[in-house]
């Protein structure tokens, strides 16, 4: 059940992530094809798992992912069909990823293969009878590829189900280099104390300090994540994300007192708060570099890259710049994130298609589009687009099995994974409104203690 998740800090991330800000994307990195992996044939020599052949066959994969991120992901598909001769269609699933997921299968039509972005929709899923196990080779591939904790967040009642392919480090602040220059900022802020200042001094020079992408709840589920894993402390944390302590907690009340600082000031934020609830995600991230006025700093994880590398002008690594969340307590937080592989039709195709995710071949292509990030331990690092991503991914695996994992995508996805109600709406009021701290967290616990059936 959840509380047996392997979750603890990314100690490792943390010291990685402080060289971040020096690094830079060098020109020799920019050829998706330096990955080794040929992606022009199904016939490569080189290539590190052995396929079957599914001439005819079609199969559906469903994921959230949209625009660059769609895009990017569609190159490990196309690779998919060349060794294979299968041909893969891709669905959108929309934010409410499992909703959409459900209904598919309650009317007898799943997409073969879905990519889930919570551990709690897992086991949901896994404890109705949805899910196919894993098959022999993408065990395989598994347990060649993977550490022990990525392993577990895939399992559930002692049966492997899924594989995460994709993770992220969502303890990222990226900056526009010219608007921090333009400020007099030489120094990246390395405490929340720090950060409020410095998007004070950006906002009297005239640029919109933080561009929050509030139309999007989940970004506002890793805002308070940060804040409280760093300012409550791991313990608390494992608490929460359990529910084995209430929302009405004070820990939390300090959280969201903290998080006020930054969102119940209009002259911090991209738009005030209003706009920051009318952007979404990948605005936020367009927003901070391009435009007239751009604006400072996004938080958000490493897929930011993706964005900044399709929908901006900007160089990772000279335009763009990258320093770890500030510390709120003693410590910088680290929150790690990931999208799960699995099968929702039996089959040698979903279980190909899975075995291949799995692989350091897809790893390497997907790698090389840039804006993504594998938990794989063999995968070759030289295949990452740039020298930022490729420090932080280095540090992923520095680290081990010593993370901790999103708290919302631990929840039951009623509570923290669905758009509109649960934790997403109510830290999207509280963004509206960020005084009122108790009323927050009340409704919080109300819908908790009806997600968790344990309050």
């Amino acid at each position: 059940m959840r509380n047996t998740l392997r979750t603890r800090t990314l100690t490792a991330l943390t010291a990685t992530a402080l060289a971040l800000t020096l690094t830079s994307c060098g020109s020799d990195d920019d050829n998706p094809d330096d990955s080794g992996t040929d992606t022009s044939t199904g016939g490569d020599t080189s290539a590190s798992v052995q396929l079957p052949k599914l001439d005819g066959q079609t199969l559906e994969v469903a994921a959230v992912w949209t625009g660059p991120e769609q895009e990017n992901f569609t190159k490990v598909l196309q690779e998919f069909e060349k060794r294979t001769g299968a041909k893969v269609n891709f669905v959108p699933t929309g934010n409410n990823t499992s909703t959409f997921l459900g209904t598919k299968i309650q009317g007898g039509q799943p997409p073969d293969v879905a990519f889930l972005p919570q551990v709690g929709v897992l086991h949901q899923f896994a404890e109705k009878g949805w899910l196919k196990p894993l098959g022999t080779e993408a065990q395989a591939q598994l347990d060649k590829n993977f550490s022990a904790g990525w392993k577990d967040l895939g399992a559930f009642e002692g049966k492997q189900y899924g594989i995460y392919v994709k993770a992220a480090n969502k303890s990222l602040v990226w900056y526009n280099t010219a608007a921090f220059e333009a400020a007099g900022i030489t120094d990246t802020p390395t405490t929340w104390t720090d950060f409020i200042a410095t998007a004070q001094t950006l906002s009297d020079a005239g640029s919109p300090a933080v561009s929050v992408g509030g139309a999007d709840g989940w970004t506002l589920t890793d805002w308070f994540e940060n804040v409280y894993l760093s300012q409550a402390g791991p313990e608390k944390y494992d608490q929460l994300a359990q529910h084995q302590i209430k929302w009405t907690d004070p820990s939390v009340k300090d959280a969201l007192t903290t998080l006020a600082e930054l969102w119940g000031k209009d002259d911090l934020l991209a738009g005030g708060r209003s706009g920051a609830l009318g952007t979404e995600f990948p605005k936020s991230v367009t927003q901070t570099f391009s435009g007239e006025n751009p604006a400072a700093m996004v938080f958000e994880g490493d897929f930011v890259a993706a964005s900044i590398n399709a929908d901006t002008k900007a160089e990772i690594g000279t335009d763009a710049k990258v320093f770890p969340f500030p510390a709120v307590g003693d410590q910088a937080p680290v929150v790690s994130g990931g999208d799960v592989a699995v099968a929702l039709k039996d089959g040698a195709a979903s279980q190909a298609l899975l075995t291949f995710l799995g692989s350091t071949d897809a790893a390497e292509i997907w790698a090389a589009q840039g804006g993504f990030l594998s938990p794989s331990k063999t995968m070759d690092q030289s295949a990452y687009k740039d020298d930022v991503t490729r420090d932080i991914a280095k540090a992923l695996i520095t680290a081990g099995d010593d993370f901790r994992f999103d708290m919302s995508d631990q929840a039951p996805a009623a509570f923290g994974g669905t758009q509109g109600v649960g934790e997403w709406k109510h830290l999207q009021d509280f963004l509206k409104n960020p005084k009122d701290i108790a009323g927050t967290q009340q409704r919080l616990e109300a819908d908790a203690a009806k997600a968790y059936k344990n309050g």
